[in-house]
C-alpha cells in the first residue's frame, strides 16, 4: 500500500503495537509522527525517518499540546492511531482512584481529545482515518481490570459515535480488538502473574491468557500493524464504526 503524502500520528509508539504500526506506515511511505511519554521513542522516530513529539496523555493539557504541535508542524493529520495505554491489575476495593482515573484519561479521554482537535482538518481535506486500538476487553471482561475494561468498552462506543458523525466527510473510524499481543506490557503481566500464582511463565500463557482462545498463541504486533494499514487504505473505505476482532476465537464460544 502507498501512503505517500499522508501524515500519520501514532500514540504510544515507543514499543509494542505502537512501534510496529509506526514502522509499517513509514515503510509504506507515510510521514509519521510518533508520540510517547517515554523519550526513548525518539530513537523509533529516527529509525523510520519520522518525528517524535513527547507528551504525557495522562495530562489533559499535554494531550492538547500534542494535537497543536502535530497541526503546527504538518498542518493536518490524515491518519490518527490511538494506541497509548497501560494496565494495572487489582481488586476493585484496592484500586486507587488516582490510577483508575489516569487509565481512563490515557485510553478514553485522550483519544476523544485528539479526535476532537484533529478531525476538523480531516473534514477540510475530505478524507481521514481514525483507528483506535481497543482490545478483546472492549467486548468481554476479566477480573481485576476494572479501569482497563471500562476504558476499552468506552473506546468502542466512541468509535461508533464518531463514525456516524463524520461519515459524510470521507472519514472512517474503526477499532481493532485483539486478544493478548506479544508486547513488553504483556510480558510484564506474564512475569507478574507467574510470581503471583506460583506458575511458570509458559503456564501463565497457556492456562490464563490463552485458556479462552481457540488458537493457542500470542498475537504478534506486526499482525495488528498490517490490519491497521488495511483499515487506512482505500480497500477498506466502506468499513466504519466497527470493532474488528483479532481475538484468536475468544468470542466464538
Amino acid at each position: 500500500m502507498d501512503f505517500s503524502g499522508k501524515v500519520v500520528l501514532v500514540t504510544g509508539a515507543a514499543s509494542g503495537i505502537g512501534r510496529a504500526v509506526a514502522e509499517a506506515f513509514a515503510q509504506d511511505g507515510a510521514d509519521v509522527l510518533v508520540n510517547d511519554v517515554n523519550v526513548e521513542c525518539a530513537a523509533v522516530a529516527d529509525s523510520i525517518g519520522g518525528e517524535f513529539i513527547q507528551a504525557d496523555l495522562s495530562k489533559h493539557e499535554e494531550t492538547r499540546m500534542l494535537a497543536q504541535k502535530a497541526l503546527s508542524r504538518r498542518g493536518r493529520v490524515d491518519i490518527l492511531i490511538n494506541n497509548a495505554g497501560f494496565q494495572h491489575v487489582a481488586p476493585i476495593e484496592e484500586f486507587s482512584e488516582e490510577t483508575w482515573i489516569s487509565m481512563i484519561q490515557v485510553m478514553l479521554v485522550a483519544p476523544f481529545q485528539l479526535i476532537k482537535w484533529l478531525v476538523t482538518a480531516m473534514k477540510q481535506e475530505g478524507w481521514g482515518r481514525i483507528i483506535n486500538i481497543a482490545s478483546i476487553h472492549g467486548l468481554v471482561a476479566s477480573p481485576y481490570k476494572s479501569a482497563y475494561v471500562s476504558a476499552k468498552h468506552g473506546i468502542i462506543g466512541l468509535t461508533k459515535t464518531v463514525a456516524l458523525e463524520v461519515a459524510s466527510s470521507g472519514i472512517t473510524v474503526n477499532s481493532i480488538c485483539p486478544a493478548y499481543v506479544r508486547t513488553p506490557l504483556v510480558e510484564k503481566q506474564i512475569n507478574t502473574q507467574a510470581a503471583t500464582h506460583g506458575l511458570s511463565e509458559n503456564d501463565v500463557i497457556e492456562t490464563i491468557m490463552l485458556e479462552p482462545t481457540a488458537i493457542k498463541r500470542l498475537i504478534e504486533p506486526q499482525e495488528i500493524a498490517e490490519f491497521a494499514l488495511y483499515l487506512a487504505s482505500e480497500k477498506a473505505k466502506s468499513m466504519t464504526g466497527a470493532a474488528h476482532l483479532m481475538d484468536l476465537g475468544w468470542t466464538a464460544r
